[in-house]
This record gives structure tokens, sequence and C-alpha cells, in this order.
């Protein structure tokens, strides 16, 4: 009888908090440095719940360890609803990428809301002579191990994007890692490699300027920032899907009726045509949708990635 009682208690507790929530400051954590897709759609959120909430809700920037510093500290804070994790992709590439990670990403968050999502892009140096996905298949199969793409870096979802394509094409390129994105395309505009797999919104201009020609784009559907380039998928490489990808995961037990409220205030904030129109001019496309949605989109995505670490032999370092 106790324990019913007190079972009772606590679940009409957790009820009353979640009708109250938030009565304080709530931290949202980039597990990246200040800038990049990642730390602007945090903060544009952030910015929409401040007014809706009437509470402080801020970025606080934990970069380090592939993602895995921040990740992990919200991963091990109370499950409150106060400390948010503004994950993505890396959350899905690191599960398979290292054989010891401080926390799981089925495990330990509750995934709230799919908030962005962008696409990688596949583009040569003018000097390669392919227009399209078929000719670039062609030509690296008749000179296997001789073409070079470049990433942001080991792990990134942009070599993700690479070694994919590699697998489902059937073909060896060789994989030129850089410590960042700028880098990588600096080496691809002056050709010390022949390709790279990126992010739109840093490619654009230089598509434009005719400094890189984009072939393909790994999302299912093409980008409104670059309608004139074909999806991969539609291209030849059937079933290619690359993308990059933020969302709200919060600590596993966040009472349900938190994680609730936020997936409904972030849907809200998403489907608003000020701060759809900010994303889009960023070359990212706003999401949204169920808790369930994303629980389901997470494990569709670790899947994916296990099969392409094991393809390619990846170890984190």
């Amino acid at each position: 009888m106790r324990i019913t009682l007190l079972v009772a208690l606590v679940l009409a507790s957790a009820a009353v908090s979640a009708q109250n929530y938030p009565t304080r400051t709530v931290r949202i954590v980039v597990p990246y440095a200040p800038g990049g897709n990642t730390d602007f759609t945090a903060r544009v959120i952030a910015g929409k719940l401040t007014e809706i909430f009437g509470q402080q809700v801020v970025v606080e920037n934990r970069a380090g360890g592939a993602t895995n510093i921040g990740s992990d500290l919200v991963a091990k804070a109370a499950p409150d609803g106060y400390t948010i994790l503004m994950g993505g992709a890396a959350n899905a590439i690191n599960m398979s990428l290292y054989q010891k990670l401080p926390y799981d990403t089925l495990r330990d968050f509750a995934p709230v809301s799919l908030c962005v999502k962008g696409a990688n892009v596949l583009a040569v140096h003018p000097s390669v002579p392919v227009k399209n996905i078929k000719e670039l298949i062609a030509l690296a199969k008749t000179k296997p191990g001789k073409l070079n793409y470049a990433s942001s870096g080991l792990g990134s979802s942009n070599q993700m994007a690479g070694e994919l394509f590699k697998m489902m094409a059937g073909v060896n390129i060789v994989h030129v890692p850089y410590k960042g994105n700028s880098p990588a395309l600096t080496d691809t505009i002056g050709g010390q490699v022949e390709m790279i797999f990126s992010g739109v919104p840093l490619l654009v201009p230089h598509i434009q300027g005719g400094r890189i020609r984009a072939i393909g784009i790994g999302s299912l559907k093409r980008f409104p920032a670059l309608p004139q380039v074909p999806t991969i998928d539609e291209a030849g490489l059937k079933g290619y899907e690359a993308t990059t990808w933020f969302g709200m995961l919060a600590p596993i037990k966040t009472p349900k009726e938190i994680v609730a409220r936020l997936n409904v205030e972030v849907g809200k904030i998403l489907a608003s045509a000020e701060v759809s129109e900010k994303f889009i001019n960023e070359g990212v496309e706003p999401m949204g949708g169920s808790t369930d949605f994303f629980t389901v989109f997470i494990r569709d995505e670790i899947a994916k990635y296990a099969k392409v670490v094991t393809a390619a032999n990846l170890k984190g370092e």
C-alpha cells in the first residue's frame, strides 16, 4: 500500500513539475565550437524557446572528442529538462566507430525532435573529366586507388558520405582527411585532391563560381539551395542517402511530459515561416515530427553507418 502511494506521489510530482516547466534557465549543449550549422540551429531554437517559456534558454559549447565530450556531459546530466543536447549524425556514427564510447545514444538519450537536415554534396575539381555520377563511377573503376576525395576529418559525416558512396558503387577512391571543411575545400579548389564530400552552405559560392563542379547531392530529393544538382540516387546510385542532421536529445529519464512539451514547442518553431526561411538560407531544411519518428530515424542512421564503418574498417582515434 505504501509503495503504491509513494509511486502515485512521485508521478503526481512529475506531472506538476512538467506543467510548470521551466522555472529556471535551460541550457542546450552543442558538442562543437561556436559557429557552424549545429551551433546556428541551437541558437535559433534557443532564442525562440526563450520567448515561449519566459525563461532563458542558453547555448553552451562543449567541443572535443568528436562530439563525445559534450554528448557524454548531457547523457550524465540530471534528467530534469534543464540540460539538453543538440546532437547530430556524429551520435549515430560514433556508436560503431568507437569501441569504448562513454555513452550509448539509444540507451542514454530520450529523442525530443529532429530539427534540421542538410545534405552532403559530391563536387569535383574542373579538371576531372566527368559530368555526372555514372561517369565518375566508370572512371573510378578504370583507375582503382588513383582518385582521392577530401573530407572534414576522420569519422565525420562527410567521410561517411564518401565511404557509403564507395561501398554502394563498388569503387576504390582514397580518403584524404583534413582538420575541418575549409582546408579540405581549399585543396579541392587547388586540385590537390580530385573531389570533396561536404555540406551545402560551404560549397555553394564555389559551385556557382565554377571553381568546383557539383555532380550529385546526398539527399533523396533535390536541395533548395542547389536545385540544378541531381540527387546521387536519381543520378544512378539507387538508394544512396547521406545527410547531415541535428536534433534535440534529453537524458533518458527526463519526464515524458517535459519531452512532449519540448517536442511540441520545437515543432511550432520549425514550422514558422520566419525560422524556416532562416534555415533554408543557411543551407539546411527544417524538419520536426514526433519523438517516435525521431527515435526510428536515429536507429536507422546507426544501422546504416555501422555497415559503412565495418565495410571501410574504420576505427575512431
